[in-house]
């Protein structure tokens, strides 16, 4: 029989069966997306780097603008778009999360936020196998790295906290609201705008400036540009986006474990 760290499969702690349950489906979905597509690596960074191509050429080669006050731009849109991808790949997957799978999961015993758990996982995995090729755009275009790079583990654990939650909430609940997967597609466009990606705060009118400001993901993404980007750390921000994260996750326990059991009825 095989052993988990020395340990019988039936002697596994509930924890660990989670975790390694967790694991085996996070590399069957790497397994799938990086060895089935010939391009299977550059997949993870093409949409964010031709989106990047796409705002400097407009803003910095047709409109002259430079983008924002923040120079190299292309690194102050790269560290705002890899994050970005990550929870915008994540949420459209969490619409998708239980009708993809159906039979299995109404077939296995394992917890069913397993099926969110692992979207998160494995899009957060990808995140991080994206990030060298921003650190190739900061060496070229010459952006210096600050001290404050040592915060990015706290916004890895806010964006997952948050994605989370979120997904606790948008998995079940798509499955008695078909239409919600639609929904979900344009409240995203109209979110990545709404999250200060391709612009500062400060660039942002002063009579929407409070608005922008309550959105989670501006200080969330913040965070991430530190790094490079000193001035665009406010901690007021990240404290919203903190507390957005948990309210995300309270409300998706809350939702999660009052739907589960008609979820799986009706699928």
């Amino acid at each position: 029989m095989t052993t988990y760290a020395g340990v019988r499969p039936t002697q596994r702690t509930p924890f660990a069966r989670y975790r390694h349950s967790l694991w085996l489906l996070t590399k069957r979905d790497l397994h799938v997306r990086y060895t089935t597509n010939a391009l299977g690596y550059v997949w993870s960074v093409l949409d964010p780097l031709l989106m990047a191509g796409i705002y400097y050429v407009v803003f910095v080669e047709i409109f002259h603008r430079g983008g924002t006050g923040e120079q190299p731009y292309i690194v102050f849109l790269l560290s705002g778009l890899l994050p970005w991808t990550w929870f915008n790949a994540a949420v459209l997957d969490f619409t998708r999360a239980f009708s993809r799978e159906a039979k299995l999961i109404r077939s296995t015993a394992i917890p069913r936020t397993i099926w969110v758990n692992r979207i998160v996982l494995s899009k957060g995995i990808e995140f991080l196998f994206s990030l060298p090729v921003l650190a190739i755009f900061a060496i070229v275009a010459g952006a210096e790295l600050n001290w404050r790079a040592v915060l990015f583990p706290l916004a890895l654990l806010i964006q997952t906290i948050m994605l989370v939650g979120l997904g606790m909430i948008i998995a079940p609940v798509v499955v008695f609201f078909k239409d919600l997967e639609r929904a979900v597609r344009l409240i995203l466009r109209l979110l990545f705008y709404a999250s200060a990606i391709v612009f500062q705060l400060d660039d942002v009118p002063s009579s929407f400036k409070p608005l922008i400001a309550l959105n989670p993901l501006v200080g969330l993404f913040g965070l991430y540009r530190s790094a490079f980007f000193p001035n665009d750390l406010d901690w007021g921000l990240v404290l919203i986006s903190a507390v957005g994260a948990l309210v995300f996750l309270v409300l998706g326990i809350l939702v999660f474990r009052r739907t589960i059991r008609t979820v799986l009825k009706e699928m």
